[in-house]
């Protein structure tokens, strides 16, 4: 995980996650749409998953 995918997971959570797939993107920006911190949070925890 580089640290400009950790700032784009800050600023904008589903620019982050493009490269995981279609549904990780929906559910991020599902997330941001509820809220920025749950979004955030979602994006940092996809982006860290080593299975991916």
């Amino acid at each position: 995980m580089s640290i400009w995918r950790v700032l784009l997971a800050i600023f904008f959570p589903p620019l982050a996650v493009i490269g995981k797939g279609c549904g990780s993107i929906v559910i991020v920006f599902l997330l941001t749409l509820c809220g920025w911190v749950p979004g955030v949070i979602a994006a940092l925890v996809i982006l860290n998953n080593p299975d991916n």
